[in-house]
């Protein structure tokens, strides 16, 4: 038996961040971030009037809403089935390798880098996409790796109804490559281990040798 969840619902289980609600429609947005890069191109000095630049501010402003910042969006949370673990399935399930594409809330620069999520099922299962596409939907907002971290875990929680769930990234901040210290060799590592993750030595070491393999193919 499948039963459909709500994103609304799902939401609600998972940190928000530093969010604030908003009554504007996707248009209205995009209108007003293309009026405020307008300002911003302008006070550095470009020359909007350029067949190069003068569509600029609003591409900036579309890619704002319906691409890289999407998961501001509670509409576009993927649509989760969660299947009955009719085949009483109970050992780890990883997906390795999940890219996540995001961007650093501290100076809006790209935050590039891999995750590996793991479940013990419970009573529930999902399909193994929808893991890929519950990590991109967080991963598409200003974030800092750590809440994108235990956001991913708590949706997971959540939907499955097991407290067995690990997420682990890997990821490298390109607001400590292109600036400040500029150091284009440090990568930044963040884990949320729950349940018998968490709780037992064994479990726990499987899942990380799953963080640090990668499948070459056949």
């Amino acid at each position: 038996m499948t039963n459909s969840l709500e994103p609304a619902e799902i939401l609600k289980h998972v940190r928000p961040g530093p969010l604030l609600e908003s009554d504007l429609t996707s248009d209205e947005k995009i209108k007003k971030i293309s009026l405020c890069f307008l300002e911003i191109m302008t006070t550095l000095g470009l020359d909007l009037s350029s067949d190069s630049l003068e569509d600029t501010p609003g591409r900036i402003a579309r890619m704002y809403v319906n691409e890289v910042f999407s998961g501001l969006n509670k509409e576009t949370f993927p649509r989760i089935t969660v299947i009955e673990n009719d085949m009483k399935y109970d050992q780890m399930l990883v997906v390795q390798d999940i890219e996540v594409l995001s961007v650093c809330e501290h100076h809006f620069q790209t935050i590039d880098g891999h995750a590996t999520v793991a479940y013990i099922p419970n009573k529930k299962v999902i399909g193994l996409s929808k893991i890929n596409r519950i990590v991109q939907f967080f991963a598409r907002r200003p974030q800092v790796q750590e809440r994108l971290t235990k956001q991913i875990a708590d949706c997971l929680e959540y939907i499955l109804e097991t407290k067995d769930v690990a997420v682990h990234m890997n990821a490298r901040h390109y607001c400590v490559i292109a600036r400040g210290v500029e150091d284009s060799h440090s990568a930044t590592a963040t884990s949320d281990l729950r349940g018998e993750f968490r709780d037992s030595a064994a479990t726990r070491s499987e899942f990380l040798a799953h963080c640090t393999t990668r499948y070459e193919g056949p």
